[in-house]
């Protein structure tokens, strides 16, 4: 098991009582043996928003990171979900955001399939490369306003 795995391990056993932590990640580092931008790389890959986290950070003081778990109701997460994603997107965060959105109960695994098919990189190749993630963007925006109305 590679040591960015053990740091998310730690990590998300340390949300699981109440879906937040606080951790000093110098203290982290060292504890684990590894540099501080080792858990800050883990951090900023694994605990993002689309992911449904919030970090927050302070300099000074070894390195303060508070990490908390976003826990909204089905139609709140979607509609997160839909004012998050912006303009543009790409399939890997958009691959991210549907992901959450099936691990959090907001879509089924069916619903999950369809959207993946209908924004991936397939049902998109011809259109030109500039115009990609804006369409994609829309298409899964559109989507989940529609999944959200039921």
């Amino acid at each position: 098991m590679s040591l960015s795995n053990d740091i998310a391990r730690i990590l998300m056993e340390m949300l699981e009582n109440n879906g937040t932590t606080e951790i000093q990640r110098n203290e982290l580092a060292q504890s684990l043996g590894c540099v501080p931008s080792q858990i800050n790389y883990v951090i900023s890959s694994r605990f993002t928003p689309e992911q449904g986290y919030i970090v927050e950070s302070r300099r000074g003081g070894g390195g303060y990171i508070k990490i908390t778990r976003v826990n909204l109701d089905r139609p709140s997460l979607i509609m997160h979900t839909v004012n998050y994603i912006g303009d543009a997107i790409d399939f890997a965060t958009c691959h991210a955001n549907v992901m959450n959105l099936l691990h959090n109960g907001a879509v089924t695994a069916q619903s999950a399939k369809l959207l993946l098919a209908a924004t991936g990189e397939n049902a998109l190749k011809n259109l030109p490369a500039p115009v990609r993630d804006r369409i994609r963007a829309s298409i899964l925006k559109q989507m989940l306003i529609s999944i959200q109305k039921g």
